[in-house]
């Protein structure tokens, strides 16, 4: 059976459907991160920063492309997805755009923030324990029962290419900020974890800067995507690890790899440890409380994982802000 795989064109088609929705996120020029990347003067750092969406993250745009699509299909019916968090509040975010009902399933574990913005929008929520669920599937199965039980249809938070389609619309805005600034760009640093987000920013990167470089980042315990680029295939791992709770898929969709192994040539891992540190370095040098899903981009660049040498200029995706603020503090090393 063949797969349906998104392109440019169904990006710029999403824009069409997400933008009465949600308003454009800034991408913010770091001085600081030009200062400590060492760049030349004729080079700029900028970082496209999703915490200002209004569900703190990215995961909205890739919801609402795929919940306008869905529309005839879904109906009087219910919409049942698994979430660690961000798109689980993106979902009921385009549910009560919508008025849609919207049951997610996430981790007992997730950041109480997740939890609170998704009941927020008016979703309800079942829990599973993320411990033992490479064990036991519990995650998967308790969404396929939702949605079964009531019948529901299931959205998946990365693995389709409407999802993928919404995600780039960001990518689409961060294109004409630096076409506006008359730039090019020579790096794009972005997380990959299901693949969803980097999938969807790499079509409009790409076609507007061809020899632009497309790096993935993901934590150290949870590299399957680079292992998968070094297999040439989907590799999945067992029990991915990592403070970054956004980036604990166990693979790579099948509707994103198609696109990142054509796109992406570079992947590499970030210990939590630098992750950390890069969360104290966006919030002392741009107060930015980031949570560590959205930081270790910043942590790849900042601990010279990524080779930036060339001549246009660097943009780094900062994925999401959502992070309890004791978590947060206690991640930065200060309880002040």
């Amino acid at each position: 059976m063949s797969i349906e795989i998104a392109t440019v064109d169904d990006v710029r088609k999403a824009e069409t459907a997400v933008r009465p929705h949600v308003s454009p996120t800034p991408l913010i020029r770091s001085y600081p991160l030009e200062k400590e990347l060492g760049l030349a003067p004729t080079r700029r750092a900028w970082i496209k920063d999703y915490g200002w969406s209004p569900v703190g993250s990215f995961k909205l745009l890739g919801a609402l492309n795929w919940m306008a699509a869905n529309l005839e299909t879904i109906g009087d019916r219910p919409v049942a997805a698994h979430s660690s968090g961000n798109f689980a509040s993106g979902i009921s975010y385009a549910g009560m755009r919508f008025g849609k009902r919207v049951i997610i399933v996430m981790p007992e574990t997730a950041p109480q923030v997740k939890f609170e913005l998704t009941r927020s929008l008016g979703a309800e929520i079942r829990t599973y324990d993320i411990a033992t669920d490479h064990l036991t599937g519990v995650r998967d199965s308790i969404t396929r029962e939702i949605a079964e039980d009531l019948g529901g249809i299931q959205a998946s938070p990365y693995d389709d290419p409407n999802v993928i389609a919404g995600n780039g619309v960001g990518a689409l805005e961060a294109v004409r900020d630096i076409k506006f600034h008359e730039r090019s760009i020579s790096h794009f640093v972005c997380q990959v974890s299901g693949g969803g987000l980097m999938a969807g920013q790499v079509l409009p990167i790409a076609d507007a800067f061809p020899d632009a470089q497309l790096i993935g980042v993901e934590p150290a315990g949870a590299n399957d995507f680079a292992q998968s680029l070094a297999a040439g295939a989907i590799v999945r791992i067992e029990k991915p690890t990592s403070i970054c709770d956004g980036l604990l898929s166990y693979d790579v969709g099948e509707h994103n790899w198609p696109i990142l192994s054509q796109h992406v040539k570079t992947a590499v891992g970030v210990p939590d440890s630098e992750t950390q540190a890069a969360m104290k370095w966006l919030y002392d040098k741009h107060g930015l409380r980031s949570e560590p899903s959205g930081a270790i981009t910043t942590a790849a660049v900042l601990t010279g994982k990524v080779d930036l040498s060339g001549d246009g200029d660097v943009v780094v995706v900062l994925s999401g802000r959502n992070v309890d603020e004791a978590s947060f503090r206690a991640q930065i090393g200060t309880n002040d």
